[in-house]
């Protein structure tokens, strides 16, 4: 698992307690901090971990790394985000087969546009996350589909007998 940096770890510690502190206040200048060289770099190595397969324009992280090299490659979407002439390109769609025989669509993005799409996450986050209730579970950083089922069955040891309304079909990947 990657390590977020310290520096970048400071500003969303900074996002997130001024967003809990004063949960009114707007936030309009991060825009800036999206093409910041250090979270492109940060966003890349996260994408990289995931191991993704191309987008559209076939361009692995091996042909990034072995022509165009990772900092040019961040250099040039930097200067995009920072020109505001960045423009995502299309999604690349595969069929993922289900268990009971049927597909599922997917869909890949580049490389560039996943990079950016970390960026964003990356500084909008916390951001997020200081409104968000505990108990909320769904793409959320370090929660997961199993930390809410756990924390449904503590409930019910507990002797809490409300019932829970939830559709966890699509989000546990149940046939279905």
């Amino acid at each position: 698992m990657l390590t977020t940096p310290e520096v970048i770890r400071t500003l969303q510690r900074k996002l997130y307690t001024k967003a809990k502190q004063e949960p009114a206040y707007r936030f309009y200048a991060l825009y800036d901090k999206v093409w910041r060289a250090d979270i492109l770099g940060h966003a890349y190595r996260l994408v990289r971990a995931n191991k993704g397969s191309p987008g559209v324009d076939g361009i692995s992280f091996e042909v990034i790394e072995q022509t165009t090299g990772i900092d040019a490659f961040l250099s040039e979407l930097a200067q995009d985000l920072k020109e505001k002439t960045y423009h995502p390109k299309p999604v690349r769609r595969v069929m993922i087969p289900k268990a009971d025989g049927s597909q599922r669509p997917l869909g890949i993005p580049t490389i560039r546009d996943r990079v950016a799409q970390m960026a964003v996450k990356l500084v909008i986050e916390p951001i997020f996350e200081a409104d968000f209730c505990p108990n909320s579970y769904g793409f959320r950083p370090k929660k997961s589909a199993h930390d809410a089922v756990d924390e449904i069955a503590e409930a019910l040891h507990r002797g809490h007998t409300q019932v829970i309304d939830a559709d966890l079909s699509k989000y546990l990947g149940a046939p279905g």
